[in-house]
Order: structure tokens, then C-alpha cells, then sequence
């Protein structure tokens, strides 16, 4: 009788687990049990349904630093399958990835299909069985047997069971895996964007900077929450990259605060109140006879620098005083300073941010070993993906782990055998 590993989850852990585990050796019978009726639903749906798949980043040590939740973990298991080998592994099955500006890596396609259709290709050259629609309730015996009852009522034995399962939002969910005898760190949303109810800049909708420093005033002792990135105007408040990061850098500390805070924004990173207080004196000398809101030289968008101006007392008016640089009053001049470098924002909830919502939390990461993904608690029985208690930032961090955790995972089961 030939060794039956089931992987429990359709998702790009799962699925990366599962294909490479029935690679490398062909006589173990693999099985993905997913309950839904949808494979690789976050691969379809991420990057604008283009799929980032990774990050170019080729320093481990840097490549941890871009996860909340699990750097030392992730750490461990880069050194057997990292960035360079999912590039590889990808390129080896006709899939060319490509770089963007920003570091974010894309199939040539721009097609998240290109990545679905290799890894379904994968599971059919192999003969990886797929069970949709059935929801794994229990995992029972240990060590020799795994006994896994579902859903429907049935029951499935296998010798090596890999739990794929992605994250949940409430710590009940995590109950079957409880059972076992594991313990969960409490899940709290990451990456998510702040709702600024009835504050008028959200008129500005559709406004984004190439680089804004957004910063969270310290909410616990020896906490700096602070990103620097591209920022978007949304109806509902603030988005883009430095929003998402700094959501994943507090999504513990930002559930406590129940998304109640203050933020400030520095829409010229490279100035200070102080520095920009020079710019301005020698703005008021060589644009003296310039209209302020006309004359914008700094490159923020001109809807904003009108909008910050105006909110400083500086009007769009003919007769109002302080309309040409030359005649900036201090009081509107230290207020439009202030706004430029030290824009505040109150914060009331948060807007869960499309197909890029990762939970943080999970299965507790000094439970497993990063070296084989393997329960330190129940031998035979392993983990990958977003299941455990490792969450990165938004550009391709959370592909990389799932790919990582998964090759890992079937290396070593393979390895058992």
C-alpha cells in the first residue's frame, strides 16, 4: 500500500504542498481536500487579478523584515526554498515572472490564470486528487494514522496530513486544530485601510501621492508605528501601500484601539516643519508676485495643494489677503506648514482592503518546526501557509511564505518516507 498524504486547503500552500510532495516522490498518494467549490481563490483574485507572486527581494535576512508576525520563523525556512527558487520553479514550468518598479513580481501575462493553470497542471501531471466541498470537522489518531472526518460524513485515513487552511478571523475557528493539541494566537485583521468618516479630504477621492509618510502616534510603550510609501484617497479615507504596511505593522496594537487613533501625514517626506519653513522664505522671494495655490513646487497633485492651502486659510480668492506668495501672512504660513508636514487625521474604523486581507495570528509558530513545518506536538502532522502565525506586508510576502511553507513542508514528508 502506497503512503496517502491529504492536504487540507486548495490555496497556494496547499496546492504548492501538495504538487511538489507528488513530485518528488511519485508512489505517495496525494489528496487536497478543499470546502469550498473554489480552487486558489486568493491567487485568482490578488493583484488586481494579476497575481503577485512574489517580491524581488534576494537577501534573506532583508525578506524577513517585511513580516509582522513569524521574521525569525520565515527566516529559517527561506534558507531551503526562497525567492530565487519560486522564480525558478515557476520559469522551469514555462512561467516568466517579471519585476515592477516597486519590487512586485508578476506573471508576463499579467494573468493570475498563468499561475493557476501551472499549479493545476502540476496536480494533474502528478495525479494529485482534488475533493471539493467538503470541510475537514476533525483529525483523529496520531503519528501511525491520521483519521480525517468531513462534512459530508465521511471519513478519510492518511498517513501524513499537511494543513493548508489559510487563516480565520475568530479564534473559535481554530477549535478542530485545538483538539490536537495545539494553541492559537488570537487572529486580528491586517491589512486594511482607515476609514475617515465625514472628514473632508475624502472629497479628494481618487488623489494619490507617490510618497507620503504616514505615522501613528505611539499607542503602547517602545511601539513606532511609522511607513513611508505611496498614499490614496479613497471615499471612505486612506489606502495604498504606506496605509496597508502600517495596518500589518499594528494590527494588534490597532484592535485593542478598536481603529479609533490618530494619524499624521507628512505629504513632503523630505521636509520637516523646520526645513520646509526655509523653502518657503525663499519661495516668497522668487515666486513673490505668484498665486500660492497656483504655484505648487513641491509635485504634490494640485487638488491637494489646493485643499491643504485652503485648509490653512489660504483662499482661492482675488481679494483675499496672503493670495501671492508675497503677501503670506505667518499665521497661514505656519498652519499651511503644518499641514504640509503634519497633517492629522482621526481614524474611526477600518474597510477591509479587497483580495489583499491577511489574518494575523494563528497556530503559534514555537509549536512547529521552521525547519520542516512539521507539529512539534503530533509527528507526521504539518502546517503552511496563512494557518499559522505569520503575516507579511502587502507586495508579494504572503505568496512567498505560502510557497516556501509548502515546498518545505513536502520536502520533508517526502524525506519521512
Amino acid at each position: 500500500m502506497s503512503k496517502q498524504l491529504i492536504v487540507i486547503g486548495g490555496g497556494a500552500a496547499g496546492f504548492f504542498c501538495a504538487v511538489n510532495a507528488a513530485r518528488l516522490n511519485p508512489s505517495l498518494k496525494v489528496t487536497i481536500i478543499e470546502k469550498s467549490n473554489k480552487l486558489l481563490s486568493k491567487v485568482k483574485v490578488s493583484g488586481g487579478g494579476r497575481c503577485n507572486v512574489t517580491h524581488a527581494c534576494f537577501d534573506i535576512m532583508d525578506m524577513s523584515k517585511r513580516y509582522p508576525r513569524g521574521q525569525h520563523f520565515v527566516k529559517k525556512a527561506f534558507h531551503q526554498f526562497f525567492t530565487t527558487d519560486t522564480i525558478k520553479w515557476f520559469e522551469e514550468r514555462g512561467v516568466t515572472l517579471k519585476t515592477e518598479e516597486d519590487g512586485r513580481m508578476f506573471p508576463i501575462t499579467d494573468s493570475s490564470q498563468t499561475i493557476i493553470e501551472c499549479l493545476l497542471k502540476e496536480a494533474n501531471k502528478f495525479g494529485v486528487d482534488i475533493l471539493m466541498n467538503r470541510e475537514v470537522k476533525k483529525i483523529e489518531g496520531q503519528s501511525s494514522t491520521f483519521n480525517l472526518q468531513l462534512s459530508t460524513g465521511e471519513y478519510l485515513s492518511a498517513d501524513f496530513v499537511c494543513v493548508a487552511s489559510g487563516g480565520y478571523p475568530k479564534s473559535s475557528m481554530f477549535d478542530w486544530l485545538k483538539e490536537l493539541g495545539h494553541s492559537i494566537e488570537e487572529p486580528v485583521p491586517s491589512l486594511f485601510t482607515f476609514n475617515l468618516p465625514k472628514h473632508p479630504i475624502t472629497k479628494l477621492m481618487g488623489v494619490s501621492v507617490e510618497r507620503a509618510k504616514v505615522k501613528i502616534l505611539p499607542i503602547a510603550i517602545g511601539t513606532k508605528l511609522e511607513e513611508e510609501g505611496p498614499l490614496l484617497i479613497t471615499h471612505w479615507g486612506l489606502s495604498g501601500p504606506a496605509v496597508l504596511r502600517l495596518s500589518a505593522w499594528g494590527a494588534k496594537e490597532l484592535k485593542i484601539k478598536n481603529y479609533e487613533l490618530k494619524i499624521f501625514i507628512n505629504w513632503l517626506p523630505d521636509y520637516n516643519e523646520e526645513n520646509l519653513r526655509i523653502r518657503f522664505q525663499e519661495l516668497r522671494t522668487t515666486n513673490a508676485s505668484q498665486k500660492i495655490i497656483n504655484k505648487n513646487s513641491f509635485g504634490l497633485p494640485s487638488r491637494l495643494w489646493e485643499f491643504l492651502a485652503e485648509q490653512s486659510g489660504i483662499k482661492n480668492d482675488p481679494i483675499a489677503i496672503g493670495w501671492r506668495w508675497a503677501d503670506l501672512p505667518s499665521t497661514e504660513q505656519n498652519k499651511f506648514i503644518k499641514n504640509l508636514c503634519n497633517y492629522e487625521c482621526e481614524v474611526k474604523g477600518k474597510t477591509t482592503f479587497k483580495e489583499e486581507f491577511v489574518t494575523a495570528g494563528g497556530i503559534k509558530l514555537n509549536e512547529v518546526d521552521a525547519n520542516t513545518m512539521m507539529s512539534k506536538k503530533v509527528p507526521n502532522l504539518f502546517f503552511a501557509g496563512e494557518v499559522l502565525d505569520v503575516d507579511g506586508i502587502t507586495g508579494g510576502f504572503n505568496f512567498q511564505h505560502a510557497w516556501t511553507s509548502g515546498f518545505v513542508a513536502a520536502k520533508a514528508i517526502v524525506n519521512i518516507l
